[in-house]
């Protein structure tokens, strides 16, 4: 998972960080609306954690412009105003959820974690695709019943496939998906052949299907046989 936190309070931004961290979910923070905007124009994220009283701008427009774009991601504002026309209007604009200001960490993890499963996954905590049986909550991939010994970055990997099956997917985006804006500071995306040699071996030795394809000059898909 990926993650976006729109929040100009930096301490509130670095403990969501690090409690997110901690339960392997990879984050990156906008302290305010402009870079906000950068980052939502020039990545894609899970989900965008978005505090609406922003300097340099409202997070209602940031609703905007997402919806504007037909961006996808899951939006779960965080404010501190209460009032029932604020979260009116922030559904009305397109978030899904709306957690007040102080909030429990873990009843945030609570919430994004179902936002992403509604959105990719049609609410399940079991994603199965065939052969393949992967498990959000405790991260493990079996195939035709033979757990297999997976790292983060290919269990990140396998579910970016799956959730974009018969789409081509550029190096890029895989590498932005699995480093986030870090992706930018490489010299090149080899790291991504890697990732990918590793997976389609540890997925074929356990028995399953040939899913990913090469797009020569284009980028990988997974693609059901």
């Amino acid at each position: 998972m990926k993650i976006l936190i729109v929040e100009d309070e930096r301490e509130i931004a670095q403990s969501i960080k690090e409690y997110f961290k901690t339960n392997g979910i990879q984050c990156e923070t906008a302290e305010n609306y402009d870079l906000a905007l950068t980052k939502i124009n020039n990545y894609d994220y899970d989900c965008i954690l978005l505090d609406l009283m922003l300097p340099g701008g409202d997070g209602f427009d940031i609703l905007k412009e997402l919806k504007a774009k037909n961006k996808t991601e899951g939006v779960i504002i965080i404010s501190a105003k209460e009032n029932l026309e604020t979260r009116l209007e922030g559904f009305n604009l397109g978030a899904d959820d709306y957690l007040t200001k102080p909030f429990h960490l873990a009843e945030l993890l609570v919430r994004m974690r179902a936002l992403i499963r509604r959105k990719n996954f049609k609410g399940s905590n079991s994603i199965i695709f065939n052969e393949i049986v992967i498990d959000i909550f405790s991260k493990t991939v079996s195939v035709n019943d033979i757990k297999l010994d997976i790292t983060k970055k290919e269990l990140d990997l396998l579910l970016f496939l799956i959730g974009n099956e018969n789409k081509v997917l550029s190096k890029s985006a895989i590498a932005e998906h699995l480093s986030g804006d870090m992706a930018d500071m490489l010299d090149n995306h080899d790291f991504i052949y890697a990732h990918i040699k590793n997976l389609k071996k540890k997925l074929a030795l356990a028995g399953g299907a040939d899913y990913i394809k090469t797009v020569y000059g284009l980028g990988y898909k997974w693609e059901n046989e």
